[in-house]
């Protein structure tokens, strides 16, 4: 499988946002089939640490969300974010058919990976993934819409919305959904 489907969470929605959870599993956009997965939580005084800067807007909401949200951020066992990083390349390295290749998507041209690359330069690590090969969940959101699917409406959520593993999965099963359409619709 070549491509991989990224989810954060973050304290702020800048590049330099600290992260304190990533979740990722590979997928097949052409099935839906889902691959191996990925998830850590991440220590978020370890990010702040590197120079991470959190928003207090950002903060606000996340004690809005549920409780069961919120405690997959603030488990017992967080790992910083050097550590997770360094394992979040290994996942990618040992599951990617060619990491080169690999598309990597998040949600939003601007948020996932970016912040991802941006923890990574101040990780002074190497981001395992090339730039132009970044995948953007919300412009197939748009196009699904144009087909008229809009999954926000009409594919239910399983799981535990806000935690970065249930979110990928969810991501994956409606790029997959709109990805189908869109080579149904070519192929009439």
């Amino acid at each position: 499988m070549n491509h991989l489907m990224i989810d954060l969470e973050t304290m702020g929605n800048k590049p330099a946002a600290p992260i304190v959870a990533i979740g990722a599993v590979f997928f097949d956009p052409k099935s839906g089939e889902l691959g191996a997965e990925f998830y850590v939580a991440v220590n978020l005084a370890s990010a702040m640490d590197q120079g991470a800067t959190p928003d207090g807007d950002t903060i606000l909401w996340w004690l809005k969300q549920s409780a069961e949200a919120r405690a997959a951020i603030c488990t017992d066992d967080t790992r910083s974010i050097t550590f997770a990083l360094s394992e979040l390349s290994s996942f990618i390295s040992r599951n990617s058919d060619n990491p080169r290749y690999l598309k990597v998507w998040g949600n939003g041209a601007n948020f996932d990976n970016v912040i991802l690359r941006s923890a990574y330069e101040r990780a002074g690590q190497t981001c395992p993934w090339q730039f132009w090969n970044d995948s953007d969940v919300r412009t197939m959101v748009l196009l699904g819409k144009q087909l008229g699917f809009d999954p926000k409406r009409d594919m239910p959520f399983d799981g535990v919305a806000h935690n970065a593993l249930a979110d990928a999965r969810h991501q994956v099963k409606y790029v997959s959904a709109i990805w189908q359409r869109l080579l149904h619709t070519s192929a009439e």
